[in-house]
């Protein structure tokens, strides 16, 4: 693989947004609010888009036990039975979706994220796959994921799983290491991870996909290549690997990180190159940033065919389409417009309670705004940039309309991250580490705002 310098590694690795959006979901505002999503909805229904697909994300915050590395919305609790009172919340959440685009509305992906989905218990998943199937038609050969703590499933779990209509599985792993399981408060054996993905594999699941992070507490590059050799062991058809992102003003849970325990810039930089050199050496093909998959899988051979996309769950096979949220903080798009939920259970219960759907902030894109998510979701997805597809479709001067930009391109051209040439631009083998940083060039708001330490670093 090819190696970056610490020259680049100073002065390309700096925060910056991982582009699951764009803009980012930091630039929404309040004035924003349910009553704009609505209108949203309405506009999908009566310009006839309720005849295209779906995408449906739902947001199970609850975990038993707190990882202090976790940076999502979750709620620490063992009482199950406040799993109920939400699926009641869920259920009124999606009367008012139903309302507004009536039953049945195609649906070609499914994603359950959190906090732990599998906090469920089995009556509760039956209630929420019955609840969603009711009033959406889950379309034949769709994605129907869920992401699973491994200590909170066993192959009866699993087997349920199958049966409601999931087809993939992600599993948090994050390291196999004892010391930094210990260190990050998640304790789960190796063996117990194997056994499962081995019976996923009996029971048919599609795709198995294995959660990894790389810059947690006690690492190092050499504890990392035993934890990437027993995933190579594992071989799951899926790897994602995230660096971790230390924002412990931001995020409470890891002030119980010690900091001096972390791994510094250069050592998490050798542990991704390492990665890259293993997991591909292994037969997995690099998606890009953060994804693997084997060459067989969907991700590989869409990225392949050109048809890779990007969306607030990452990688993604299934075209560009609109996004329902679901759950405390679900964050949704439909049509031009972002939006998400309330971020409390008391807030999300209140609008419910008074029959509004509980959107407090989001955005309408401006055509300013679309024009550019097109540009950085190409550089993310595929690498390259061609520009006469972005001047028809916009009908604009490429040149002209980014002239500052391809400006500031030459400077990454420089030192080898891009391919600037007549037809378009290239993200080069070099590039991939910063792209993310190549996005930043395109992205009008941040680059109005220097103000980025609310951002993980890019490496």
């Amino acid at each position: 693989m090819t190696v970056v310098s610490p020259e680049l590694l100073r002065r390309f690795d700096v925060p910056g947004p991982r582009y699951t959006s764009y803009p980012t979901a930091d630039r929404f505002v309040e004035a924003f609010r349910d009553r704009e999503y609505v209108l949203a909805l309405t506009q999908r229904r009566l310009g006839g888009a309720t005849a295209l697909p779906l995408s449906i994300y739902v947001h199970i915050p609850f975990c038993e036990s707190l990882c202090y590395y976790c940076a999502c919305n979750k709620i620490i609790t063992k009482h199950h039975e406040r799993a109920e009172l939400y699926l009641d919340y869920l259920g009124k959440e999606v009367d008012l979706h139903v309302a507004q685009l009536g039953t049945g509305q195609p649906v070609s992906q499914l994603h359950l994220g959190g906090g732990t989905p599998t906090f469920l218990s089995d009556d509760g998943l039956r209630r929420l796959m019955a609840m969603l199937q009711r009033s959406f038609a889950l379309t034949p050969g769709g994605e129907y994921s869920i992401e699973i703590d491994p200590r909170t499933v066993d192959a009866g779990r699993l087997a349920l799983l199958a049966e409601l209509g999931f087809n993939r599985l992600s599993f948090g792993v994050q390291d196999f290491d004892p010391k930094v399981q210990k260190a990050v408060h998640r304790i789960q054996p190796a063996e117990q991870v194997f056994a499962l993905v081995e019976t996923a594999r009996t029971l048919g699941f599609e795709s198995v996909n294995v959660d990894l992070i790389y810059g947690l507490p006690r690492q190092t590059p050499e504890s990392f290549d035993k934890t990437l050799a027993l995933v190579e062991q594992l071989r799951p058809d899926r790897i994602a690997l995230y660096a971790y992102a230390h924002l412990p003003d931001r995020f409470k849970p890891q002030r119980r990180i010690h900091a001096e325990e972390l791994p510094g810039a250069e050592a998490k930089l050798s542990m991704l190159s390492r990665s890259l050199d293993a997991l591909m050496g292994a037969g997995y093909v690099y998606v890009g940033m953060d994804h693997f998959a084997l060459p067989t899988d969907a991700l590989a051979v869409a990225k392949r065919q050109g048809r890779l996309h990007r969306n607030f769950q990452g990688y993604s096979t299934q075209p560009d389409c609109d996004l329902i949220g679901l759950g405390v903080s679900g964050i949704g798009r439909i049509g031009a417009t972002y939006s998400q939920n309330a971020k409390t259970l008391e807030e999300y219960y209140d609008f419910l309670d008074r029959g509004r759907l509980p959107v407090v902030r989001g955005l309408a894109l401006s055509r300013d705004d679309l024009i550019r998510r097109a540009v950085i979701m190409a550089l993310m997805c595929q690498g390259e940039l061609l520009f006469e597809p972005v001047e028809q479709a916009w009908l604009i001067d490429f040149r002209k309309y980014f002239a500052a930009e391809l400006e500031q391109l030459e400077g990454l051209a420089a030192h080898g991250l891009v391919v600037l040439g007549p037809e378009g631009i290239q993200v080069t083998a070099m590039g991939w580490f910063f792209v993310r940083g190549i996005a930043m060039v395109f992205d009008r708001y941040l680059q109005a705002d220097r103000n980025r330490a609310r951002f993980s670093r890019i490496i």
